[in-house]
């Protein structure tokens, strides 16, 4: 049975990287009808955040990725919070001291900082790794603080396999006797995640490339054990587009990195999922749009890159584009009336009008607002609008255009967009003038700018048949007094 685990700490905002391990660690599980365990690793006090465990909680239940354990619904290999998992850590630790595979560490803080600033040493200098076994005695007994270190080989090397990035040689001289208990009695992240992935009979560990010259640390941890060691799946960089088009790791300066931070930016939650599941990852037949179950089927992880990935913000543009010209009408609907509201309140409004003329334009729905403003508000704009040379509209003949637009739209009763439209186009044809010059005018009167969503029509029946009327009359006088 495959196994993974979403393991993140509560210390902030979801980034775009935990959103996408975790994407990986469930898709990795689902392809292959396994389990994928939530499990938060709260064991750096120092670092927590208040709110970010629901945080959590919100973006996986926002992208659909629905865990089978942890905390919230429990499982068969709990507590799945690190903090209540206090107790297990120390024994497996002071088990590797008597074997000889850890020891005590009791520098104080200013002699490891003292270390750092010389600069002489990569790490800890190991300067406690062989005290004689009397000193060890005497310090613990005199209640000195200490940590309990791993003791890492000081020659040869260390090798494992990765799924994605084949073999992995470190030199073990590299490799600094890490922590593994800290003197508050908690375990480092690195111990207990070992701990709780062997507990948890944890079978994949999917996580960032950063972490490929730690895994011999954990591996090392699994043979002092005499564990079996689960599969490892490195995720390759996510970089960002800089100005000068050179590529960097993925920071604010490059535009929103966390997932709350996309979602206001207009960006849709299964957009993000979506994009996100192919940085760093190609299906097979290259396609690019998926829900969540058709990934979960088509995921498989010799799909995974080695090369970085470009977050490119113009591309998941592009994918909300597409995801909202997909939706169905009432899937636009329900999206669409918070913006709506802002422009008409709670006024009764032809939406089936405006749904037609938004969802094929729109990339993203707070643009409803903007695009929408002049309903609102009639702009303030100059009499010269009416002037426009495709359409054979002049500032001569528009006074004529709108007297009889405003005389034959007086007389609709049915205010409908087809209504409208047979009246003008009738209109047009018995003036003997293109479509274009009667439209033109009554489209700049009725909205005060030269670009707008919908045409003329569409505008009319939205604003109503007062408003509209009221509108032509000022644009009418607009001219007149030009």
């Amino acid at each position: 049975m495959v196994r993974t685990r979403f393991a993140p700490s509560p210390t902030g905002f979801m980034h775009v990287g935990n959103l996408r391990t975790a994407l990986y660690e469930y898709l990795v599980a689902k392809s292959q009808n396994g389990t994928f365990v939530l499990r938060i690793e709260d064991t750096d006090q120092e670092r927590y955040v208040e709110g970010a465990t629901d945080v959590i909680y919100n973006t996986l239940q926002q992208v659909g990725l629905q865990h089978d354990e942890g905390p919230d619904i429990g499982g068969e290999y709990g507590p799945y919070v690190q903090s209540e998992r206090k107790d297990i850590y120390k024994p497996y630790a002071e088990q590797l001291v008597r074997e000889g595979k850890a020891y005590y560490c009791f520098c104080t803080k200013e002699r490891l900082e003292s270390i750092h600033q010389d600069g002489e040493f990569g790490g800890y200098d190991r300067h406690c790794r062989d005290l004689p076994a009397e000193e060890i005695r005497k310090n613990l007994d005199a209640g000195m603080p200490y940590v309990i270190r791993q003791r890492v080989p000081l020659e040869g090397s260390t090798s494992f396999e990765d799924a994605v990035y084949g073999t992995i040689t470190i030199e073990n001289k590299e490799i600094e006797d890490q922590v593994l208990l800290k003197s508050d009695g908690y375990p480092t992240y690195n111990f207990a995640n070992v701990i709780d992935d062997h507990l948890m009979h944890i079978t994949h560990v999917v996580r960032g490339c950063e972490y490929l010259t730690s895994t011999p640390k954990y591996n090392m941890l699994y043979d002092a054990f005499g564990w079996e060691k689960p599969i490892y799946v490195h995720l390759p960089l996510i970089m960002g587009k800089n100005e000068d088009g050179s590529v960097s790791k993925l920071s604010k300066r490059h535009g929103s990195t966390s997932f709350q931070g996309l979602l206001e930016d207009g960006y849709l939650a299964p957009v993000i999922t979506n994009y996100i599941a192919l940085l760093g990852w190609c299906p097979k037949d290259n396609r690019e749009i998926f829900s969540l179950k058709e990934l979960e089927e088509a995921f498989s992880i010799d799909g995974i890159s080695k090369s970085p990935a470009v977050f490119d913000y113009d591309k998941l543009l592009w994918f909300n584009g597409e995801y909202i010209r997909k939706m169905s009408g009432e899937e636009f609907r329900t999206a669409a009336m918070p913006y709506y509201k802002e422009i008409f309140g709670d006024a009764e409004k032809p939406y089936d009008v405006l749904d037609a003329i938004l969802q094929p334009r729109i990339l993203k729905f707070k643009e409803i607002p903007s695009l929408l403003g002049f309903f609102k508000e009639l702009p303030e704009y100059s009499a010269d609008l009416f002037i426009n040379k495709k359409s054979k509209a002049t500032l001569e003949n528009a006074p004529v255009m709108l007297r009889a637009a405003i005389e034959t739209l007086s007389a609709i009763e049915n205010w409908q967009v087809d209504t409208i439209h047979d009246a003008l186009i009738a209109l047009a044809q018995s003036l003997e003038v293109k479509n274009g010059t009667l439209l033109w005018p009554v489209r700049i009167a009725a909205a005060g700018q030269t670009v707008t969503p919908g045409g003329a029509m569409e505008i009319l029946a939205v604003l109503g048949k007062e408003e509209a009327l009221r509108r032509l009359q000022l644009g009418l006088q607009k001219i007149e007094n030009a």
